[in-house]
């Protein structure tokens, strides 16, 4: 399988770029070709300007990043995003993807001249994984802080989609956590997604 990995982490010591190793040697062992997308290391521009906007009015991106990407995603099967959870979103290159890449004439477009209801051009893709870490307990960001990526991204981007094969593997407390049991957790993820991966 052609897996695209969407990945944003501006610190290369960081533990998401330690999972990010862990998937791609997951991936490696079971031969699927594997394609990064690393938003931190590329000219990406997340802000959607007054052009972008228009360009979303007319379904025509212009900004050449979106553009490449597009073709990217085109020839995936499957989407893995990793990212770390700051003040309990994703970052911001993170959001400029979504706002600037999940974009009509791209990953979407209106049904029947509709606004509202959505149909997927992305079809190719068969499955979407979300890799995330944070310091907040998962029980508190669930109960108080409304369980955000699950609804903004999960739910209010993939599933609206209609993306059915979506799962979100989320590792929380990272700090508080031993280096024994973060290192069982990328020996964790690393088997977790030769098997989602299939």
């Amino acid at each position: 399988m052609k897996v695209l990995i969407v990945f944003n982490h501006p610190y290369e010591g960081s533990y998401c770029s330690a999972i990010l190793n862990s998937v791609i040697s997951g991936l490696n062992k079971v031969n699927h070709k594997i394609d990064v997308i690393n938003l931190d290391k590329e000219d990406f521009n997340p802000v959607m300007t007054s052009e972008d906007l228009k360009a979303f009015r007319d379904k025509k991106p212009i900004d050449p990043k979106v553009l490449e990407y597009k073709k990217r995603l085109e020839k995936a099967d499957h989407v893995i995003f990793i990212f770390p959870i700051w003040w309990e979103l994703m970052p911001a290159l993170m959001k400029g993807f979504v706002d600037k890449v999940i974009f009509p004439g791209v990953a979407y477009d209106y049904v029947n001249g509709s606004n509202t209801k959505m149909k997927p051009l992305l079809t190719n893709i068969k499955g979407i994984t979300v890799i995330t870490t944070m310091n907040t307990p998962r029980m508190l960001y669930r109960l108080v802080f409304g369980n955000a990526i699950e609804m903004a991204f999960m739910r209010g981007t993939f599933w609206k989609l209609g993306f059915k094969n979506r799962k979100w593997i989320s590792y929380d407390m990272v700090k508080q956590t031993s280096d024994e049991k973060r290192k069982l957790w990328l020996s964790d993820i690393e088997r977790k997604i030769q098997k989602r991966v299939c």
